[in-house]
């Protein structure tokens, strides 16, 4: 089957499937949908339809809605549509003439971490979360997200990765609170996977526990994934930790100043080229701590944000000071500004714009 064409799909009552903008108006006006092309007899075979951008213009309404049923209609019918749209997509610079990055953060369900402060189902409605990541992507001077597979591909579908970073997540196997979630294998994107798909850049977590052996592998493996984009010209985003267990066996991350400085040391020095290595920080837990810890490396970093629960504007104050040192270049932040505590997804996210 050639990409962006589809012949001899059927239903499984015998009927053809609708070429995907047929599937599209249905979902979106409830119309019937047809058996076939005009003027085919039942169970006979579709004819050849190119996806359009057009088809994927009906799935995104000119409000940030998301029509559940178009999206798995297209999946369903037309999976090959996510390479098409993939393939269409404008890209753009991953620094632009701002030299500031703002990222909209996403990749934490595939870790099982669904929780923002005390709704612990909070990222479970993915409708709901590609909505929020719709308008957060709409707003001026977002650049893009961070996100894995599922949900990249369903930006895709909806046209919202146009002219916009698309960066993938790589190793998601450490889920959280498994007792093996310091063995973080790479289970979402590979080099291969972003290359292929044109995709900007790729991220990954490297959490340290001295006492745990499956620091050890996460930094191996993590050594090779960075050779591996650095070979394709590509940019890897790294997020060290240096952690601990609790009693009860939750990970604590440390951010003190002296364990960020070592983490940072540490990830900079991985795999045979830092070419394409950036750095994904904490702000350190007393802010002032940050100008001494950033002196570390030279490598080009951004802060990340963390679940800040509800001190927002604490949160903005600890990165506007950490924004002005040389080496940090932007912002990648996902729930506090995805799920902020007063629901403006819009006003939180131009905050945050506002501080680069």
């Amino acid at each position: 089957m050639r990409a962006g064409h589809v012949g001899g799909a059927r239903h499984e009552q015998g009927g053809d499937a609708p070429p995907p903008h047929e599937a599209v108006e249905h979902a979106r006006t409830g119309a019937p949908e047809n058996t076939g092309p005009a003027g085919a007899p039942p169970g006979g075979p579709l004819s050849a339809t190119p996806v359009t951008p057009t088809t994927y213009d009906r799935l995104r309404p000119a409000s940030p809605r998301v029509d559940v049923h178009a999206l798995v209609q297209v999946r369903a019918r037309h999976p090959e549509a996510i390479a098409e749209a993939a393939a269409r997509r404008v890209r753009r610079p991953l620094v632009d003439g701002s030299g500031r990055l703002m990222i909209v953060a996403a990749d934490h369900p595939a870790r099982g971490a669904l929780a923002v402060g005390d709704r612990k189902l909070a990222m479970a409605g993915r409708a709901d979360l590609l909505e929020r990541l719709c308008l957060a992507l709409s707003r001026p001077g977002v650049d893009g997200v961070l996100a894995t597979a599922d949900i990249l591909d369903d930006l895709l579908l909806l046209g919202a990765l146009d002219g916009k970073v698309a960066i993938g997540s790589m190793n998601r196997g450490g889920l959280a609170g498994s007792v093996f979630e310091l063995d973080d294998r790479f289970t979402g994107h590979r080099p291969k996977d972003l290359e292929r798909l044109g995709f900007d850049a790729g991220k990954l977590l490297l959490r340290i526990d001295y006492d745990d052996p499956g620091s050890l592998r996460t930094l191996e493996s993590t050594a090779r994934v960075i050779d591996d984009m650095a070979e394709r010209q590509l940019p890897v985003f790294v997020e060290p930790f240096l952690c601990r267990r609790r009693k009860d066996g939750t990970l604590r991350n440390d951010l003190s100043a002296e364990a960020v400085t070592k983490s940072i040391a540490i990830a900079g020095g991985l795999g045979g080229s830092s070419a394409y290595t950036w750095l994904k920080v904490p702000v350190t837990e007393n802010p002032d701590d940050m100008a001494r810890v950033m002196e570390t490396s030279t490598l080009p970093a951004v802060l990340l944000g963390g679940d800040v629960g509800e001190d927002q504007e604490g949160a903005y104050e600890k990165w506007r000071g950490a924004l002005r040192l040389p080496t940090v270049q932007g912002l990648v932040v996902g729930r506090s500004l995805l799920y902020p505590a007063d629901g403006d997804v819009a006003a939180a996210v131009d905050t945050a714009v506002g501080l680069l």
